[in-house]
């Protein structure tokens, strides 16, 4: 809820805002380059013994030089990260935006700075360690907790310190994916508690200044690589294809739903065992440090260590087939994420998401190839349309996972695909799983929330009020009502 005092507090001029905005976008987007090599830099030192920072997520990582010692790689991580967070911001621990969520609608648009700091060095650790986890939440926490700071070091109203927010966040986003269109989507769906003119236009500034420092020091290439895919659409050519779409829609809901309920089941699981944080963290990547080890000597790579792209590279490119071992990669990285973040780690979830995703689709198109082989369908087509599949449903926010796949992959040719794969994948989810994987752990602590796009509708409008009781929530987990009226500023 707005202070009393918050109406008498005057808008800070557009000008000055969109000036605040573009700053909150360099420190994004310089954020995003420092903490991509910081995960460099740990990955390499942990895993291979070398003090570098480049590393490439996108090629897989050698056998480690400890040998069976590198076991004990993820539990270095975790005595690491367990001492960041529970020494300087509990903050930090897990995937992170659920408390960017929480401070836009419940703690009046504070983050507290060092946020910002602890969360670099513990997901860093996490990430660069081996654990299931992506960098996506992270650099989100980061630009969202330098938009917050400024906004409370410069005085104005609550709006424009939660537009603040939300460019933070969504210049992260496009940073670190090389995404702007997908970027300003995330903001706009999940992070802006209204849309105007004047809360677009700094998010949007922000965005192109953090996407173009990215693709400055980062390059320009898509995350993704796949030339199998410029070909005609084959869907056009066999638009009986287009049916299974809807069937692995389906399936994407029912995986996507199955990751938040096991992701939180995990983690009460932990902390209701072992009430030490540093024992939970510590015995979750401890068993996580013997499957990939195990997994790593039985195929040649550890495939679910850290964010996964090596592993989707391989997807997309036709290098990795069988659809009974990708559906183990499936079950294997729901089991790791769990494990990571369930006892304790930092780190985002989109990663995960994007690899279950994949490897699903790959799994998937397999069987429709060998049902149809004059079709010349390409496996890597519901690979693409499987990773928007479970960014959208599980997130709650649709456009951004088709958005940000097409800007990924930049292929055209996929799009009809993951629009029928993400909108009923999403409607499957929120049918058996209202909440979304962000929302959920705010319910759980008695807080509603905004479930995907909100808009501004009439001329008047609060924020929720955190010292009134929230909506009580049903037995599945969702609130009585998600919409919340916004402000007008």
């Amino acid at each position: 809820m707005t202070n009393p005092d918050d109406k008498t507090i005057p808008d800070q001029p557009m000008i000055s805002l969109a000036l605040m905005a573009i700053a909150v976008g360099i420190i994004a987007g310089f954020g995003a380059v420092g903490f991509r090599l910081l995960i460099g830099l740990v990955h390499n030192l942990l895993f291979l013994g070398q003090f570098s920072f480049i590393y490439d997520a996108n090629e897989h990582t050698p056998f480690s030089v400890w040998g069976i010692g590198v076991i004990l790689v993820p539990v270095i991580g975790a005595l690491g990260v367990t001492f960041l967070v529970t020494t300087f911001a509990p903050e930090a621990k897990g995937h992170g935006v659920p408390e960017v969520i929480d401070a836009i609608y419940y703690q009046q648009g504070k983050i507290r700075p060092i946020v910002a700091a602890i969360k670099s060095l513990a997901s860093a650790l996490s990430i660069g360690s081996g654990g299931s986890v992506g960098r996506e939440g992270p650099i989100i926490q980061i630009g969202a907790a330098f938009g917050s700071t400024l906004g409370q070091y410069i005085r104005m109203p609550l709006w424009q310190r939660t537009t603040l927010i939300a460019a933070g966040a969504g210049a992260g986003i496009g940073a670190t994916f090389n995404t702007p269109i997908g970027g300003l989507a995330f903001a706009i769906e999940l992070m802006l508690p209204e849309i105007k003119a004047r809360t677009v236009l700094p998010v949007t500034l922000a965005v192109a200044v953090a996407t173009y420092i990215g693709r400055y020091f980062l390059g320009t290439m898509p995350a993704f690589n796949i030339p199998a895919l410029t070909v005609p659409d084959q869907h056009i050519a066999n638009p009986s294809i287009l049916p299974f779409f809807i069937v692995f829609g389906v399936a994407i809901g029912l995986i996507s739903a199955l990751f938040i309920w096991a992701l939180y089941w995990s983690e009460d699981q932990f902390e209701l065992r072992f009430k030490n944080p540093y024992i939970r963290h510590v015995l979750g990547m401890l068993t996580f440090g013997i499957i990939i080890y195990l997994m790593a000597r039985q195929t040649g790579y550890y495939y679910i260590q850290g964010v996964g792209y090596a592993t989707i590279e391989d997807i997309l490119a036709g290098r990795l087939t069988g659809g009974m071992f990708l559906l183990l990669l499936v079950g294997l990285k729901l089991l790791a994420t769990c494990l990571t973040l369930g006892s304790g780690a930092s780190g985002g979830v989109f990663s995960p998401g994007l690899f279950m995703g994949a490897a699903l689709g790959g799994a998937i198109g397999g069987i429709v190839q060998w049902l149809f082989p004059d079709w010349g369908l390409n496996p890597a087509l519901f690979a693409v349309a499987g990773m928007a599949g479970m960014i959208g449903s599980m997130t709650g926010a649709v456009i951004t996972g088709i958005t940000m796949l097409f800007e990924m992959t930049r292929d055209l040719n996929a799009i009809l695909p993951m629009l029928l794969t993400v909108t009923v994948a999403y409607a499957v989810r929120q049918r058996i799983m209202p909440p979304t994987i962000y929302t959920l752990k705010l319910l759980r602590r008695g807080h509603n929330a905004p479930q995907g796009l909100q808009a501004a509708i009439g001329d008047s409008g609060i924020m929720p009020n955190p010292a009134e009781e929230p909506p009580a929530a049903d037995k599945d987990g969702s609130s009585g009502s998600t919409t919340l009226k916004m402000p007008q500023g």
